[in-house]
């Protein structure tokens, strides 16, 4: 698949939202902040002044759902959220199973020297990393089968 510009990934959560963006090729992922929610105007400012930064073409959003596979209401919170950001920038939004995201990045965190001070602050930036990680991994893997099936 052609790659289309930087990326921003949201780990969507009640008190924060976890951030990460791509290289200016698309290709990696790197958390960039936590952005602390305080209502849906302030949440739309602080993530268009980071597209506008950015320069984003996309946006990924952690879609939560349970270990079965079935939506919940955190995923329905999330899909309107998507469709609302789609609304407001008018570029692709995807969303993306975040399913074990924070638990991943927390068993991460537990491995380094941080306090737990600094790994809560932390976990919601790296859950956004690895979701966009995840998506870039997929994106990758599908535009190889792509390319295959040509030949």
């Amino acid at each position: 698949m052609p790659r289309t510009g930087r990326i921003l990934a949201l780990d969507m959560g009640s008190k924060r939202i976890g951030l990460a963006v791509t290289d200016p090729l698309g290709i990696t992922a790197q958390g960039i902040q936590t952005l602390q929610r305080k209502n849906k105007r302030g949440d739309l400012r602080e993530l268009r002044r980071l597209v506008a930064e950015y320069e984003i073409k996309e946006m990924v959003v952690g879609l939560p759902l349970h270990m079965s596979g079935d939506a919940s209401q955190k995923s329905q919170e999330a899909s309107d959220f998507a469709g609302e950001l789609r609304q407001e920038f008018g570029i692709p939004v995807h969303l993306w199973d975040e399913r074990l995201t924070s638990t991943q990045a927390n068993r991460l965190l537990r491995e380094t020297d941080m306090s737990i001070k600094q790994r809560r602050q932390a976990v919601d930036k790296l859950a956004a990393t690895l979701i966009l990680q995840s998506f870039l991994e997929a994106r990758e893997i599908a535009g190889l089968r792509q390319q295959h099936s040509r030949k």
